[in-house]
C-alpha cells in the first residue's frame, strides 16, 4: 500500500478560510468635516522634542459668553519666557488631575500657570495667593510648548488670564491644541522679539495688521498672520467652530 504523504507549507502571511464565518459587522463612518488649515510655518525641532500628536478638546470655558464682535487687538504687559519653554514648565504633570471642564478647578488650574519655570525667572508669573495673571500676553523664543501632548497647557495660560502668546516658532502640538482649545491666540513673530522686549513693558497687538507694539520701548514689530486658525480661536474652539458653521449640529439648550 502506498504511504500517504502530508505537505505543510509555511508562509509569512497565511490565509485561514472556514465553511461557517463569522457574521461580520459593518460601521458607517461620520461624515468628514472639513476643517482651515491651521498648522504654523516651523523650525526644525530639536532632537530632544518627541513626536506630537493632535488632541483635540472643546474648549474648557464653555460657560463664558460668546462675543459677536471680532477681536482685533488685545492690549496689556507681557512676561518674557526664553527658549524650549516644555509643558512641564507650563503646567507641571502633578496638577494634571485638575478637570478644566469644572469651572472652580478651571480657575484652580490657572493659577497654577507657568509654576514649573525655572528660579532663575525672579518675577512670579503670577502673584502669592491669586488665581490670575496680570501679564495678558507671554512672549517667548522658539520652540514654545514643547513636551508633552497635554492640551492642559494652553488651557492653564487661558485660565490664568493670557489672550495670546508671541513666540520664535511653536512645537506642533502646542499650537494645535490653542488653536483646537480656542483659550489663546498662538502668534509667531518674524525676529526674536523676547530679546527685545522686557518683562513688565505695554504691548498691544494688532490682529488685523499682524503688528504688536511695544508701547514701553516705542518700537514696532511684524508678525506672521493668524490665518484660518483666527476664526476657530475666535468661535471659542473647533467644535464651537464646527457648530457655528454648521458642519455639526448645535447642542440643545
Amino acid at each position: 500500500m502506498a504511504a500517504s504523504t502530508t505537505t505543510i507549507s509555511l508562509s509569512r502571511n497565511p490565509s485561514f478560510s472556514t465553511t461557517n464565518p463569522k457574521p461580520s459587522l459593518s460601521f458607517l463612518s461620520p461624515p468628514c468635516l472639513k476643517l482651515p488649515s491651521i498648522l504654523p510655518s516651523f523650525k526644525p525641532l530639536t532632537s530632544h522634542s518627541p513626536p506630537d500628536q493632535l488632541l483635540s478638546i472643546p474648549r474648557a470655558t464653555a460657560a463664558a459668553t460668546p462675543t459677536t464682535t471680532p477681536t482685533t487687538s488685545f492690549h496689556g504687559h507681557c512676561y518674557v519666557v526664553g527658549d524650549n519653554i516644555d509643558t512641564d514648565q507650563i503646567i507641571p504633570a502633578e496638577y494634571l488631575t485638575l478637570v478644566p471642564s469644572k469651572p472652580d478647578e478651571y480657575e484652580k488650574l490657572g493659577s497654577y500657570a507657568l509654576i514649573g519655570l525655572p528660579a532663575t525667572y525672579k518675577t512670579r508669573f503670577i502673584e502669592a495667593n491669586q488665581t490670575k495673571t496680570k501679564y495678558s500676553i507671554v512672549i517667548g523664543g522658539e520652540n514654545f510648548g514643547c513636551g508633552s501632548s497635554r492640551e492642559h497647557a494652553p488651557v492653564a495660560l487661558g485660565a490664568a488670564g493670557v489672550a495670546a502668546v508671541v513666540a520664535e516658532s511653536y512645537a506642533r502640538i502646542f499650537f494645535r491644541n490653542s488653536v483646537a482649545t480656542g483659550e489663546i491666540y498662538p502668534l509667531e513673530s518674524e525676529i526674536r522679539i523676547c530679546e527685545e522686549c522686557k518683562t513688565g513693558d505695554l504691548i498691544t497687538i494688532e490682529l488685523a495688521e499682524s503688528k504688536l507694539i511695544n508701547h514701553t520701548s516705542g518700537k514696532e514689530y511684524k508678525l506672521k498672520p493668524i490665518g484660518d486658525a483666527g476664526p476657530v480661536i475666535e468661535a471659542g474652539g473647533i467644535f464651537a467652530y464646527a457648530r457655528k458653521t454648521g458642519m455639526i449640529p448645535s447642542q440643545s439648550p
